[in-house]
């Protein structure tokens, strides 16, 4: 197609986008903290005649949109709270700019949990998105605006962070791909912090193929040809399968049974390594760290705060200087023994629980709690043991549900690998 063409096709995809959203449909309610018309209308003119990644880049005319405690710059980054003012980022963040280079279009800032501390997505200051999924019920979290914003349309790629399961548990719960890289291979900087030690950011996007070129982007790793698959899926019966809700049990059950019907090596047995993730209190890590990072704003105006943010921030007060400091000794010692354990393999197991709660289903605090703790139980395990995970839309019995591959870090180009010839067998294929 020559290249005129294809600036024409992503201008008219650009105003039609910026339309539907002045329209204010209500799948896109609740979506968006900040909408950059003007500044992805100009760069959209720009695009024409690059050079450099220019159109042969994958991202070259991408529409991209950007979790809300991300730089932008012009735009101020509130991390889906009260507490941080509005001054404009004069600088994009590392990540952003690259995606930038490689040609990609930024359309906003997307709505999220406060200071992303938690797993479902709610919002007290902003609201929250409906799920276009499943209505009536919440789109997952923390990176809630962001998974809206490619389930609906209005974006082909969103950038978001995953401390526990911020990226692969709304993609779960509204039918997208979520992809927690290894942590060290995406640059943090201009990045609003929850936990230093457990933050990735990553991409939700339709399939691995877009998570991929917006990670390589981020990640500056040059494109080339895919890998192809190889090691066994495990399904260790010791983690993540108990609890399940019984349609995530039956679907989970029923995929498994495809992927052998494909031909693809599946294995059934425990992991001693994920005894020693149970027995981790990985709290620790949030709880701590985000009261070092946000202590000032704690201390200044506590009330502005979600009360459901601040009741976990104040569990820092639980925590010891000593009982941190043997936390972080054990999970060196884990992630030693999960990536000595699991090898050339990969974990295979559903990526949350359950079905994605009714917004009804939080009137009470002890509510929240557990439904929160059960979303994040099988994503956490990737940020503890410093690995990268890819959860995998499919679909049983009318409901979206995810399947969650995760590996040892350092193994992403591996895990997309396997994640693409996933995506092409029955039941996930589309």
């Amino acid at each position: 197609m020559p290249e005129r063409n294809r600036t024409e096709i992503v201008r008219e995809r650009v105003g039609a986008v910026l339309r539907r959203i002045e329209g204010d449909p209500p799948e896109l309610r609740r979506v968006f903290t900040g909408v950059f018309a003007d500044d992805i209308a100009s760069d959209a003119e720009r695009l024409h005649g690059s050079d450099g990644n220019g159109p042969d880049s994958a991202l070259w005319g991408a529409i991209v949109t950007i979790k809300d405690l991300l730089d932008v710059r012009g735009h101020p980054t509130r991390a889906g709270s009260l507490v941080l003012g509005d001054d404009p980022a004069q600088r994009d963040a590392v990540a952003v700019g690259r995606l930038r280079d490689a040609g990609a279009l930024i359309l906003g800032h997307t709505n999220m949990t406060e200071l992303a501390y938690s797993g479902l997505g709610l919002n007290p200051h902003f609201g929250t998105p409906d799920n276009p999924a499943m209505p009536g019920h919440i789109p997952g979290g923390s990176t809630s605006g962001g998974a809206v914003s490619v389930a609906t349309g209005a974006a082909d790629i969103a950038i978001g962070s995953d401390t526990g399961g911020s990226l692969r548990i709304p993609a779960a719960f509204t039918g997208t791909v979520g992809f927690k890289p290894t942590q060290r291979t995406v640059p943090r900087q201009g990045c609003r912090p929850l936990s230093h030690t457990l933050d990735s950011i990553g991409p939700i996007a339709r399939d691995v193929a877009a998570c991929e070129a917006a990670w390589r982007a981020m990640a500056a790793v040059p494109a080339g040809a895919g890998t192809p698959m190889r090691g066994r899926l495990i399904v260790a019966r010791n983690f993540g399968l108990d609890g399940l809700d019984d349609i995530v049990a039956s679907g989970f059950d029923a995929l498994l049974a495809g992927l052998r019907r494909a031909g693809l090596p599946i294995v059934d047995k425990p992991l001693a390594s994920l005894e020693r993730y149970k027995a981790l209190p990985v709290w620790h890590f949030s709880a701590v760290e985000s009261r070092a990072h946000y202590q000032d704003e704690y201390l200044r105006s506590p009330d502005a705060f979600d009360p459901r943010v601040l009741r976990r921030m104040q569990r820092a007060d639980e925590v010891s200087a000593v009982q941190y400091c043997r936390t972080l000794q054990a999970r060196e010692r884990l992630i030693a023994a999960f990536a000595e354990e699991l090898g050339d393999d990969f974990l295979l197991m559903p990526t949350v629980a359950m079905l994605p709660p009714a917004f009804d289903a939080f009137r009470r605090e002890e509510d929240y709690d557990r439904l929160n703790l059960l979303a994040l139980r099988n994503t956490s395990l990737a940020n503890v043991t410093d690995g990268c995970s890819l959860s995998l839309p499919f679909r049983y019995r009318g409901h979206l549900l995810g399947a969650m591959l995760t590996a040892p870090g350092g193994r992403d180009l591996d895990l997309l690998a396997t994640g693409r010839r996933l995506e092409e067998t029955a039941p996930f294929a589309r």
